[in-house]
């Protein structure tokens, strides 16, 4: 199976190859984050879904807020 990478915006250099953020262990959901922490447990991939959500505004907050 061939996977379709597109660039982000912005992007222009060749996309990398980039692995999915969600995986679980057992019965739990947990996503991955750039700064290599995972976070977790959730009953389902979609309550990862929604917190990565969260925590990516999270994060957009902080950066607009501090200017980085």
């Amino acid at each position: 199976m061939s996977e379709i990478r597109t660039p982000r915006h912005g992007e222009t250099r060749p996309v990398p190859f980039r692995s999915g953020r969600f995986f679980n262990i057992g019965s739990q959901w947990y996503f991955a984050c750039r700064e290599g922490m995972d976070r977790g447990p959730f009953s389902t991939r979609q309550m990862a879904e929604r917190a990565l959500s969260r925590y990516i505004e999270n994060c957009n907050n902080v950066r607009q807020a501090t200017g980085f």
